[in-house]
């Protein structure tokens, strides 16, 4: 009952991120400024975006639980909380002031505490910690999308 209760608020946490990142964006994909952009050719349909995230967050949810069962400690609050903010601010940054550049910079942050998620705490968290993956390659997608931006146009 403990993990499923923990694993809920870390989804309605995930979730309430990406709503507010959405917020965040101001029309983002669909706006004319990003349309008219250059953009790689291996750019995923609109909809992959939506599926690639909830995938995400779901994982991560569940990563996130059994970090905070194993570890309830200040540090994991304050990562937690870094990683929380850097996701929703990517889509401000991005979408809504045009700035691709310290969009890839945001990015690169992100990846670099996802990385850290994912090598830090292996001796708490052995093979669960695996969870995180998916974050992180989706991370590396996003940010080869947002680095073709910044070069190609």
């Amino acid at each position: 009952m403990k993990f499923a209760l923990t694993f809920v608020v870390f989804l309605i946490l995930n979730f309430g991120a990406l709503c507010i990142g959405t917020f965040l964006m101001n029309n983002g994909p669909d706006s004319s400024w990003y349309t008219a952009l250059k953009q790689a050719p291996w750019t995923p349909p609109g909809w992959v975006f939506g599926a690639a995230w909830t995938c995400v967050m779901v994982f991560f949810s569940v990563y996130m639980t059994f970090l905070y069962q194993n570890l309830k400690s200040q540090k994991v609050y304050l990562l937690y909380g870094v990683q929380f903010l850097l996701n929703i601010s990517w889509n401000f940054i991005f979408f809504n002031q045009y700035q691709t550049v310290l969009g890839l910079l945001n990015i690169v942050a992100l990846l670099g505490l996802m990385l850290y998620f994912l090598i830090g705490f292996k001796s708490q968290l052995k093979n669960y910690r695996f969870f995180v993956l998916p974050y992180i390659i989706w991370l590396i997608l996003a940010g080869s999308l947002n680095c073709y931006i910044v070069i190609f146009n």
